[in-house]
């Protein structure tokens, strides 16, 4: 029991001595996380609106398969990415294996389904009088999209809230894709698992408890951002 003491001993003294290679390693893992969420939401929430708002031939399968793709392991994400990316493969070309761009292509495809799933089920969940009423109002499409996305804002900003603590959290892409690289693609959760193999449990405890500490400390704050605007309105 005494290496897991001597391990939170040495987990307080990293976290508290500024270390810059553990602040990098934390740093870059918001950064990537927080980019792959962007670009996750930029082209999830468009689509999401589109397959609620309008009617054609496999909406609904499309749906199922969005709802289908959010329990894909990160391992298949980060191999399908890598056969692509890789010297042979369609992509190889452009040298992105192993590179941060690489572990955001591979982070975004992993939470897109969970954007877009969570966001169809957000605006679904609205009252279907909404729309009706702003129909019946002579608003336009347009005008019915701004009124569905301010009724649902606040699903869709849990959905994004949910999409990245999900890929601030995940292992596999990054190791895949970024190669766990020192100074450079080294995220908390691959360095974690690098860490621990070698039995350095301090640096391993400290990055747990930032990993934690952040997924926390995103939540309490949507929650607590959420009560304070319906309070105010």
């Amino acid at each position: 029991m005494d290496y897991i003491f001597d391990g939170i001993s040495e987990a307080i003294r990293l976290i508290a001595s500024g270390d810059p290679e553990f602040w990098s390693i934390v740093w870059l893992s918001v950064k990537l996380s927080s980019i792959s969420t962007l670009l996750a939401s930029l082209l999830g929430v468009p689509v999401a609106f589109f397959l609620v708002l309008r009617r054609f031939t496999g909406r609904d399968l499309l749906i199922t398969v969005s709802n289908s793709l959010m329990s894909v392991p990160t391992v298949v994400i980060g191999l399908f990415v890598y056969s692509i990316l890789s010297r042979r493969g369609p992509l190889g070309d452009l040298s992105l294996l192993f590179t941060q761009t690489a572990v955001v292509i591979g982070q975004t495809l992993l939470i897109l389904p969970v954007v877009i799933s969570l966001t169809v089920s957000s605006i679904r969940s609205l009252d279907k009088n909404v729309r009706e009423t702003a129909s019946s109002l002579g608003a336009s499409r347009k005008q019915q999209l701004v009124v569905f996305f301010k009724e649902a804002r606040f699903g869709v900003a849990a959905c994004l809230v949910t999409a990245f603590s999900r890929v601030f959290a995940e292992v596999g892409v990054s190791m895949m894709l970024g190669g766990n690289i020192r100074n450079y693609t080294r995220t908390i959760t691959t360095a974690i698992a690098l860490e621990t193999s070698k039995g350095e449990f301090g640096l391993s405890i400290a990055l747990g408890i930032v990993l934690l500490a952040v997924a926390f400390a995103i939540n309490f704050m949507f929650l607590k951002f959420t009560k304070l605007y319906r309070t105010t309105e």
